[in-house]
């Protein structure tokens, strides 16, 4: 069964749902971001846990209204479903810009919304209630949506490293069908980033790998165990601190910066790597090669590799191959 049905949102609210869209690779065949998938499967796996937040929020409220003892409970109920519109939900009731958008939906879906029609809509529309649950995903870090987005998928992670259980795997970036078989260890938020990672060893190279969750696809675990690696287990831990999205290996660099690469260096927070200590215009890094690689090369003639000679030679490199390409 399908159903179409015309909702209306906020330009704020629709451009941070296509945002979210867009970075967990919802994309239709011209790979344009197809919002219309991407909200049915937030609808499925966020519908139970904002009615039982929502219910317990008004619930706090109406406990805490019958508490003073000047009000009664009816009284207490319109007050705190008064209170929870008015004063928490993001947008409600409020007369800004909203565009109308028609979400067609299958399915799950398509079973979510006859529950919402039939039960969740006492003194509000559906296109109300949607918006207001889409606000309150909206207000969790980038990091907590993208688990709630691919929820299968973090359980299955979660269960395969709980019984140390081998992973197979696509991803949307390698070619053809090419199935991974990992041993996996940690999940790890980027802070820069805002999102998790899965760190593992590769069974076939034996070397520890890193995969973002978002971007796994066909994942299956497997019936037998592997034994844990001590060793490994508190190197993917150490790189779960520090930089989850690379298991590449951590080498000391030393990177000069004029006063633009110093300005630089504060506003251009994404990945940055953590500075092991400075001196003057040299600031010091033990950090994998590859993210100070793909950090640096923005910063052109502001930052300038003083060592390890590797390092200085790949951005050269970078930088030599784009003015050929761009003498042509």
């Amino acid at each position: 069964m399908t159903e179409k049905y015309k909702i209306y949102l906020s330009d704020d609210t629709k451009a941070r749902l296509i945002n979210d869209a867009e970075l967990f690779e919802f994309t239709k065949k011209d790979e344009s971001v197809n919002l219309n998938a991407f909200l049915k499967v937030l609808i499925v796996n966020y519908f139970e846990r904002y009615r039982h937040d929502s219910a317990d929020l008004l619930a706090r409220i109406k406990q805490d209204l019958i508490s003073t003892g000047a009000i009664k409970e009816k009284t207490a109920t319109v007050l705190a479903e008064r209170i929870a519109n008015t004063y928490i939900k993001p947008d409600h009731g409020q007369s800004g810009k909203n565009s109308a958008m028609t979400l067609t939906v299958s399915g799950p879906a398509y079973e979510i919304m006859n529950i919402i029609e039939h039960n969740m809509l006492k003194d509000t529309s559906l296109s109300q209630y949607l918006k207001d649950m889409f606000n309150s995903y909206l207000s969790i870090p980038r990091n907590e949506r993208e688990a709630i987005i691919f929820k299968d998928t973090f359980e299955d992670i979660e269960t395969a490293i709980k019984e140390h259980r081998i992973l197979t795997f696509t991803t949307t970036t390698s070619e053809g069908k090419l199935f991974f078989d990992v041993e996996p260890y940690v999940i790890a938020p980027s802070k820069e980033e805002q999102c998790n990672y899965l760190l593992c060893r590769d069974r076939k190279t034996r070397r520890p790998r890193t995969f973002r969750i978002s971007r796994l696809r066909s994942i299956f675990i497997k019936p037998e165990t592997f034994p844990v690696d001590p060793e490994i287990e508190k190197e993917l831990r150490e790189k779960a601190v520090r930089s989850p999205h690379s298991v590449s290996k951590t080498i000391h660099a030393v990177i000069r910066l004029n006063e633009t690469g110093k300005s630089k260096f504060k506003v251009i927070t994404k990945n940055r790597p953590v500075v092991s200590n400075t001196e003057g215009n040299l600031y010091h890094f033990d950090w994998p090669e590859l993210q100070l690689e793909e950090y640096f090369i923005r910063f052109g003639k502001d930052a300038t590799v003083v060592k390890p000679a590797s390092l200085k030679e790949r951005i050269k490199k970078f930088y030599y191959y784009g003015l050929r390409e761009y003498s042509k």
